[in-house]
């Protein structure tokens, strides 16, 4: 089937579409209702069908594929491979089941998960919905403080931590952010079930409250736990993201309209069908990794690489030596990933045989046009780029490979995906705009399976945050973006990252394409700062290629001049500094706000969780020692 009729039916026949995707996926007792919309903006998929995220990632593969690697969990931080069939998964997701019901969690409970990328993180997962139970991962280092706020939200009964993390080969206690934490919150758990690596030499252990995973693994490894079939609408997951009001938001998922859109969009978007390998780089913490880490592969009877590491570590190859080894069709990253490997020596690139790798998928930020010309040319292959949220849970717009490859244009990631009906409006208006006109990315409820179905205990925040912005009823996506006349979109960046010049509103994305755009720049990173006469103006942050020859100053002052010619006197940077690194967080995003700050000379918030401490740093020297281009 061609794209166009797929996605037409997606959205003119809702019903008939998603009742025929869900026979995709094992039910319990089959759904009595498809759609239930009564009460907008808030829908039911599904009504009435009970099944479960865990007996459709594990145990229905089985009968077929028993023997068939599920999981590879490789660290190139301990330098540890562990890989795990199908039967031996589903033996590790039955132990760690029974293991969270002798410390009574069941049905309903939540449970935070606090574990980098390890194989036990994804059994900790998958056992809470067995049992169905609520987890909430939450990123392994993450700051004592924002840890405290999402378990006085969640009110879990059960705490997992590791004793630590490792990045750069520096070894990160997460035991202390634990106890920090937990003296913080008001609802602290009465158990926090630890994993022990052996990294952290010094972990201290609370009498009665901490309990060691080792153990009681050995008591329950014989375990056999049944699965817990849940309605449809019921709760899955918990995922949290930054509020505007400064609580985080805790995004609520619902396990049957999940699990139908992880089985399609496996397939049909990312192109993996049973027995193939797919490596997501993400990190288990966030939505891509809940997605495409765990169930997305799982469900579709997959191999899933989970890895934790740098992309440089041990050295620039280390992936593309991966998908050798493993056979991978189809790997997922993000821009910020591949910029950093486009300042490494492109022999890596070259040194491993990469024909069984189909396609890369980026997400997580915008894909600047420079970054995706290079790593296509580099590795031979299409790179799709896809636009989601933590709140979409899956890609809402993509190109889909497993269906119908449309071309790609460089800027955009693509055509809606199916369910999701876009416009893009005028801000003040809420008039749909013409096409090449910029204007706010909305969607038309019903919103498609898979995406948030309310704010944890919160409906009145969800209704606020997502669908008050405009006198009709719309999921107002906060991003600017325009349409071209094909239907591609070109995503511009946040309606909460723009830089007011002189009453000319700019987006920041805009001046980073063009700035990337100069040969020798390897990334950059536009923020606008207060200015007494124009309110606003652009300076700009980059980094530059390895062999980029021309000194800073020169290339600084080619990159202010190519914004001026592509964009515009309006969009002249103020300021550009060329550093040594931008400051990201672990997960690869840059910390545009914080780099705002320093430069209108503010606290730069929280940076637990900061990959390099230098960077930053060299941001503030950068400042001191003043711009290599401008006033």
């Amino acid at each position: 089937m061609r794209y166009e009729e797929f996605y037409r039916q997606s959205v003119e026949e809702p019903e008939r579409f998603w009742a025929e995707q869900a026979r995709l996926i094992h039910w319990e007792t089959p759904p009595r209702q498809i759609l239930d919309q009564s009460n907008p903006p808030f829908r039911r998929w599904f009504v009435g069908g009970t099944t479960n995220l865990c007996y459709n990632a594990v145990d229905r593969h089985l009968a077929e594929r028993a023997e068939q690697l599920a999981l590879v969990a490789i660290s190139s931080e301990t330098d540890a491979t562990r890989e795990f069939t199908y039967r031996q998964l589903h033996r590790e997701v039955n132990t760690f089941a029974a293991v969270l019901q002798s410390l009574d969690v069941g049905k309903g409970d939540r449970v935070v998960i606090y574990l980098p990328n390890m194989a036990e993180a994804v059994f900790a997962m998958l056992a809470c919905a067995r049992i169905g139970a609520i987890h909430s991962v939450v990123f392994g280092g993450f700051a004592a403080h924002n840890l405290a706020l999402r378990i006085d939200d969640a009110q879990p009964k059960l705490l997992i931590a590791a004793d630590a993390g490792m990045r750069a080969g520096k070894v990160i206690p997460y035991k202390p952010l634990v106890d920090a934490a937990l003296n913080e919150a008001s609802a602290p758990p009465p158990h926090v079930l630890i994993i022990d690596r052996g990294l952290d030499r010094q972990m201290t252990r609370v009498a009665g409250r901490d309990l060691d995973y080792a153990s009681l693994r050995a008591q329950h490894a014989d375990a056999e736990v049944p699965v817990t079939w849940l309605e449809s609408n019921e709760p899955s997951y918990l995922l949290y993201t930054s509020g505007t009001t400064g609580k985080p938001k805790g995004v609520q998922r619902d396990v049957g309209g999940y699990a139908v859109a992880m089985a399609l969009s496996i397939r049909r978007v990312f192109d993996i069908a049973p027995g193939q390998v797919m490596f997501s780089t993400s990190d288990v913490g966030w939505a891509v990794g809940h997605s495409y880490n765990v169930y997305g592969p799982l469900i579709g009877g997959a191999t899933s690489l989970l890895y934790e590491g740098l992309p440089t570590r041990p050295d620039a190859g280390i992936w593309w030596q991966l998908c050798e080894r493993y056979k991978v069709r189809t790997m997922f990253s993000s821009p910020t990933a591949i910029r950093v490997l486009k300042k490494q020596d492109e022999s890596w690139l070259k040194k491993y045989d990469l024909s069984t790798l189909k396609w890369l998928f980026l997400a997580g930020e915008p894909l600047d046009e420079p970054t995706a010309r290079w790593i296509t040319g580099a590795l031979g292959v299409p790179v799709i780029d896809n636009y989601w949220q933590t709140e979409t849970g899956w890609p809402a717009i993509t190109l889909m490979p497993g269906l119908d490859l449309k071309t790609v244009k460089f800027g955009s990631p693509g055509l809606p995906a199916p369910g999701y009906r876009m416009k893009v409006i005028d801000e003040n208006t809420g008039v749909e705009v013409p096409d090449g006109s910029k204007g706010v990315l909305v969607l038309q409820p019903p919103l498609p399976p898979g995406c948030l179905s309310t704010i944890w205990r919160d409906d009145d925040r969800y209704v606020y945050s997502y669908f008050s912005h405009f006198r009709e009823l719309l999921y107002s996506s906060l991003d600017w973006a325009v349409r071209d006349g094909d239907g591609y979109t070109f995503v511009l960046g946040r309606t909460d990252d723009v830089i007011n010049v002189a009453g000319h509103r700019l987006g920041t994305r805009e001046i980073e394409e063009s700035v990337a755009s100069h040969p020798a720049v390897a990334e950059a990173a536009v923020v606008g700062v207060k200015d007494e006469l124009k309110g606003q103006v652009p300076i700009v942050f980059a980094t530059l290629k390895r062999d980029a020859g021309d000194g800073a100053a020169d290339v600084a002052k080619a990159m202010q001049q190519r914004v001026v010619d592509q964009l515009g006197g309006v969009a002249r940077p103020s300021r550009i500094y060329v550093v040594n690194a931008l400051p990201k967080t672990r997960s690869g995003k840059l910390l545009r706000r914080s780099l705002q700050a320093l430069a209108e000379h503010r606290d730069p918030g929280d940076l637990s969780t900061l990959d390099d401490p230098g960077a930053l740093e060299g941001i503030r020297q950068a400042l001191d020692h003043g711009p290599d281009q401008g006033s």
